[in-house]
């Protein structure tokens, strides 16, 4: 008897708020409000279905293209920048390698003009040193004919001047004896 006055309170709370303004609470109302339900849920399903999810099925396949070929395109690119970098690699050690040929070339000439140079300024200095010795030797045999001159004169003015007198060929060959040791 306590579950039908409950129930009986229910359903006289629910006549008294759908008097009271809550019609959604009156029970004599529900198969009307769950045919509507029913209704609207069946309408909205056919216009996601039919409308709205193609179109977003539409565009997230797109979406996936599209990235698919940029992720292919990115990769090709990758493919073509290590392509280039091993390109640039090669080109930079082939520059390397001229550069280094045409510094050892280089080198290698300014070694040989160097080397001429040298010899061209040694053999110039081997002339003249053979020019100055020659000149030295020159000089050497004047100065050895002007010192037995000089020693000449001085051993005549000399004899003259203790009061006596020499013949020349006598002065000469006292000087020339001496001279020679």
């Amino acid at each position: 008897m306590a579950t039908q006055t409950h129930g009986a309170e229910v359903v006289d709370a629910a006549h008294g708020a759908a008097e009271a303004g809550m019609p959604q609470l009156d029970f004599a109302t529900f198969p009307n409000q769950i045919f509507w339900l029913l209704v609207t849920l069946v309408v909205i399903y056919f216009v996601l279905s039919k409308i709205a999810l193609p179109r977003i099925s539409a565009v997230l396949a797109e979406r996936s293209g599209t990235i698919m070929n940029d992720i292919a395109a990115a990769e090709e690119l990758k493919l073509k920048a290590k392509e280039a970098e091993a390109a640039y690699d090669a080109a930079l050690a082939e520059a390397k390698a001229q550069a280094q040929q045409i510094a050892g070339e280089t080198r290698a000439a300014i070694q040989a003009d160097l080397d001429a140079a040298t010899a061209k300024a040694d053999a110039e200095i081997s002339a003249k040193a053979a020019e100055s010795a020659k000149a030295i030797d020159e000089i050497r045999a004047g100065a050895v004919d002007s010192v037995k001159e000089v020693a000449k004169e001085t051993a005549k003015e000399l004899v003259a001047a203790l009061g006596t007198t020499v013949d020349a060929r006598t002065v000469t060959a006292a000087v020339t004896a001496r001279m020679k040791g």
